[in-house]
């Protein structure tokens, strides 16, 4: 089956170098050790990516400070401009002159953005950020948004938190980065309440994961009247194993619910994230 994949990481190389130096000390941040299962040079993961039947992805870059975001946006967007499988994508940080660079990111094809909260360390619902949401919302764009409390809590995570920005913009297309990790039943709850908002899969029921933020036992049946929300996501290149682990938790949710199947795998898969990338 031909996967999209809404939640990949390729960024300027001495961007993903401290990301992976972060992880490389995911014991002293996190408890828990993190080796990056697919530490390799950009061509050979691309190569992988398409290995894996990956036919379409979107590169997502993030700021952690003010004066990054723009100049990683504009990295991105070449990047999906070069790469035939990827979507151009974007970024954004709460700061003077984010909805003007925002804003032509859009013009010049930005299928969909990246929101670290949690990186980031910033408050969604920042007076600076707010027409920026807008922008988003009337153009339609989607955006990823890791506002959970996984793997652990930043200063303004939280799915309330996020909340409040999806209240003033109801109509925003905001994709719940791991499912709102650890608040599996609270990302749901968004979910039926706000037309807009999807989950990722992202690192969502692997077995790294289920051993700090366990899925509840009846995760699958709650998936059954939202399957047209649940997208692939899956972190790569920065997992600590292989691809296709995450793809087996999919599987064995469509396996634990009839009214699931092959269907469901085909929208999660593919179906569902293609139509947020404009595919």
């Amino acid at each position: 089956m031909d996967l999209v994949d809404v939640h990949v990481h390729f960024m300027p190389a001495r961007v993903l170098d401290k990301v992976w130096a972060y992880f490389d000390a995911a014991a002293e941040h996190y408890g828990v050790a993190w080796p990056i299962h697919y530490r390799r040079p950009e061509p050979e993961r691309l190569a992988a990516l398409r290995s894996f039947g990956v036919v379409g992805f979107a590169p997502l870059v993030y700021a952690h400070k003010p004066g990054m975001a723009e100049w990683l946006t504009e990295w991105a967007l070449d990047f999906g401009a070069s790469v035939p499988e990827a979507v151009p994508t974007a970024t954004l940080f709460p700061e003077p002159g984010v909805e003007r660079y925002l804003g032509q990111a859009v013009s010049r094809g930005a299928r969909i953005v990246k929101a670290h909260v949690q990186v980031g360390a910033y408050d969604p619902r920042d007076e600076l950020l707010d027409k920026a949401w807008g922008l988003l919302a009337e153009a339609g764009v989607p955006v990823v948004v890791h506002c959970g409390h996984g793997p652990i809590p930043g200063s303004h995570t939280g799915l309330d938190v996020f909340e409040e920005v999806l209240k003033r913009h109801p109509a925003l297309v905001a994709v719940l980065a791991h499912a709102g990790m650890p608040d599996y039943l609270g990302a749901l709850d968004l979910v039926q309440r706000y037309e807009g908002v999807h989950l990722d899969t992202t690192m969502v029921g692997v077995p790294f994961t289920e051993a700090q933020a366990a899925l509840p036992r009846d995760w699958a049946s709650r998936l059954v009247d939202v399957s047209d929300r649940v997208v692939l996501g899956s972190d790569f290149p920065n997992i600590p194993y292989e691809y296709g682990v995450q793809l087996a938790a999919i599987e064995s949710w469509a396996a634990a619910d009839d009214r699931l199947g092959e269907p469901f795998l085909r929208a999660v898969l593919h179906d569902n994230p293609a139509r947020l990338l404009g595919l």
